[in-house]
């Protein structure tokens, strides 16, 4: 199987009544423990985020509010992801460059990581990026 096929949209439960809906992420919602999270707010449309792949961070990225593409790529494939609803989250493996574009007015956007913060494990120049997974 490809990287980029292990790059895949996980739907979070929700409860719905009358008073609205209540998303919940428990332990069996997404594929790893939490160890951070940390949110993007008032992101100017035309300004993107990401530009970097992680060497041990998975994640989930969630659109709590408003709407974003989320381009994946695994060093031989691209893939452009719309996200738009907080009941959905896009998880991203280790070694998978991802950018973040095209915010919309007021989007919210939730991730969900597997390891605290290290700096060390960022790869954030692609050419070193293409190196690392394409041998």
């Amino acid at each position: 199987m490809n990287t980029i096929d292990k790059v895949n949209l996980i739907t979070i439960p929700k409860v719905h009544d009358e008073r609205g809906v209540l998303a919940v992420i428990e332990k069996d919602a997404i594929p790893f423990a939490i160890k951070r999270v940390y949110y993007l707010y008032d992101v100017p449309t035309d300004s993107s985020r990401g530009g970097h792949a992680h060497k041990v961070q998975q994640s989930v990225i969630i659109a709590l509010s408003g709407s974003f593409e989320v381009i994946v790529d695994d060093g031989n494939t691209k893939k452009s992801i719309m996200l738009n609803k907080p009941n959905q989250g896009l998880y991203i493996p280790t070694h998978i460059w991802r950018e973040i574009e095209n915010f919309s007015s007021g989007a919210v956007c939730l991730v969900l990581a597997c390891t605290d913060y290290d700096e060390s494990e960022y790869i954030r120049d692609y050419e070193v990026f293409q190196n690392q997974v394409l041998g």
